[in-house]
């Protein structure tokens, strides 16, 4: 697995700009250069001064160091990003296997409840769960998980559905094993490809969602660091300092990109279909 993803150009890139973002989230309070949290009103908006110079990428509208507080909200969207996925992923997991495993009358509680979810916006979604459960990162990251939990169970679904009329499901079941075992030993350990791409992929959506709800004020509060909150206040000064919007976007961007390109090669090397291409 290791040669296969180091020989795909996607999955390689994807992964170095993960990797690079997770030293950069372990690391962050050794490796700013200044501290992300102090505020000089005397050195408001300063513009970028390069390699070198106290503010690399300058100063926001208290004074904080830009480059310092990009560093340390790495932190706070990796911990969205996998939290909220893995609770999507697990969620999604268990209910569409349910779905797909028993058919009938679960099957259709089940997906009608995930249609009723993908009836609205997901973004709308999020913010109308915020609003009710009240504005945080754990509200956020509920919010975030709950929208992102259809995907995932409508995926493990299909998965299910096809894998659980093959032949070695067949078998299985003329051995006597029960059902919990054919589930999780034989039919969810061989569809695991397409659930571990749509969670690759997903965490990029979920960094997204929460740049958008702290954009709105519904996200990580103060102090807390976050890069939609950042543009947030950015926004402000667009014209006389854009770099206080430019930057933090471009670290949302990078962060996207590189869980897509993990996804997309992820697809290329897990997918049958797609080795002789």
């Amino acid at each position: 697995m290791v040669k296969k993803i180091l020989r795909n150009r996607s999955a390689f890139l994807g992964i170095i700009i993960i990797g690079t973002l997770i030293l950069s989230a372990v690391f962050a309070p050794h490796i700013t250069p200044q501290d992300p949290y102090r505020q000089n009103l005397f050195a408001r908006y300063q513009l970028p001064a390069g390699l070198g110079a106290d503010h690399i990428m300058g100063t926001d509208d208290l004074g904080r160091d830009v480059f310092s507080r990009i560093i340390m909200g790495t932190r706070l969207s990796l911990m969205v990003g996998l939290i909220a996925t893995g609770l999507s992923l697990l969620i999604g997991v268990i209910l569409g296997s349910a779905a797909g495993y028993a058919g009938g009358a679960v099957d259709n509680i089940i997906m009608r409840l995930m249609d009723l979810i993908l009836a609205f916006p997901g973004v709308l979604l999020a913010i109308a769960i915020v609003a009710t459960l009240g504005p945080g990162i754990v509200n956020t990251m509920i919010a975030i998980a709950i929208v992102r939990i259809p995907a995932m169970a409508r995926v493990t679904r299909s998965q299910v559905l096809a894998l659980k009329e093959e032949e070695f499901v067949e078998a299985a079941q003329a051995i006597g094993c029960g059902h919990m075992r054919i589930l999780f030993r034989h039919i969810l350990i061989n569809g695991f490809a397409p659930i571990v791409v749509l969670a690759t992929l997903g965490m990029g959506t979920a960094i997204v969602t929460e740049a958008s709800l702290s954009f709105l004020g519904l996200g990580a509060q103060p102090p807390a660091i976050s890069w939609g909150r950042m543009l947030s206040v950015g926004r402000q000064a667009i014209r006389s300092a854009p770099h206080v919007t430019l930057y933090p976007g471009l670290a949302i961007v990078a962060t996207v990109l590189g869980f897509n390109l993990l996804g997309d090669g992820l697809r290329d090397i897990l997918d049958p279909r797609l080795k002789n291409r």
